[in-house]
């Protein structure tokens, strides 16, 4: 069977085809769900989100097979928006990870069936311990259904598998589904942008969660000068700092305009030596403040095709951001 050969070439026409059915399959399951959520389902979905927010403990998800799959992504998504989670499996917890089990823990088991045989053990603890028990299934008479406290019924629909052997559709809305419990508990936590960059450190993420204030060039390093000096001394500043611009400050020390390398370029023509900054600078220049993702100051970076932001608090500069200092960190 593991020798199976592609018995004819496969056209670009016949593999379009092919995932448009699949997608309009699964389409319709979620359809599908998404009715039910306006319908039976919303209770059970609602009394789930409140069960998961007042446990001391965590959402231990359970599965076998391709449902098991769904259930450890299910518990990463939870885990990363604040409602601590892990996947269990349920032949492991037969075999003595049951012990991570608690009383203050709630547990989501997943089967299409509610028959998974694997699952009796895990059922069978959480009675005898009065651990909650959060079914996802298809079959609310099932033994897993019975069993349960709370059933997320999900709705009876064609696998996108042309033999309707393969979990497909099925799998596709038991994953929708976890991520909706997942958002919906995220939105009661109150989980901010803030705590998420707590939970994702690494990577791009991570990055582009970091604040401005905490990668921004602060006191000697920000390129200033005073209104009404020459422009000549500007320059003398810009080539010194090397950030491509130079902020123009008022004698309360608040932002006037800014001076860039685009600015002398335009004004090339000019005896700059006559000039003073206020000649040439660019009033109401791009400014950002420090709690201002990476990624806002990237996008406008971009926008504006520009490669440095002051950073001010109120009108009064406090910073200078580069586009290298979000390439040092990962966000560009």
């Amino acid at each position: 069977m593991n020798s199976l050969k592609v018995t004819r070439d496969i056209d670009t026409g016949a593999a379009v085809r092919s995932a448009l059915r699949t997608l309009e399959t699964e389409h319709a399951g979620i359809a599908a769900l998404l009715e039910s959520l306006g319908d039976g389902l919303g209770g059970p979905f609602a009394e789930a989100a409140r069960l998961l927010a007042s446990i001391r403990g965590r959402a231990i998800v359970t599965g076998v097979g391709k449902s098991g799959h769904i259930g450890t992504k299910i518990a990463a998504t939870l885990s990363s928006t604040g409602t601590p989670a892990t996947f269990v499996h349920p032949a492991e917890a037969n075999h003595g990870d049951m012990g991570t089990i608690t009383r203050d823990d709630a547990i989501i088991a997943m089967s299409w069936s509610g028959e998974t045989v694997e699952l009796k053990g895990i059922v069978a603890y959480s009675r005898r311990f009065s651990i909650p028990l959060i079914a996802v299934t298809s079959n609310p008479s099932s033994a897993l259904g019975k069993a349960s406290d709370i059933v997320l019924a999900l709705p009876r629909a064609a696998e996108a598998c042309p033999h309707g052997l393969a979990p497909t559709t099925s799998t596709t809305m038991q994953l929708v589904l976890g991520d909706a419990l997942a958002i919906a508990l995220l939105e009661a936590r109150g989980f901010t942008p803030d705590h998420f960059r707590t939970f994702h450190p690494g990577g791009q993420l991570g990055a582009n969660l970091t604040r401005v204030g905490d990668i921004m060039h602060t006191g000697d390093a920000i390129p200033l000068v005073s209104g009404g000096c020459t422009v000549p001394e500007a320059v003398q500043v810009l080539a010194e700092k090397r950030f491509g611009c130079v902020g123009v400050v008022n004698c309360d020390g608040e932002l006037a305009g800014i001076i860039t390398d685009g600015d002398l370029a335009r004004s090339i023509t000019r005896n700059l030596a006559d000039l003073h900054v206020e000649d040439i600078m660019t009033v109401d220049p791009k400014v950002v403040a420090e709690d201002t993702f990476a990624a806002t100051a990237m996008e406008m970076l971009d926008r504006y095709r520009i490669s440095a932001l002051l950073v001010t608090d109120g009108r009064k500069p406090v910073g200078v951001l580069h586009f290298h200092d979000l390439l040092r960190i990962g966000a560009a």
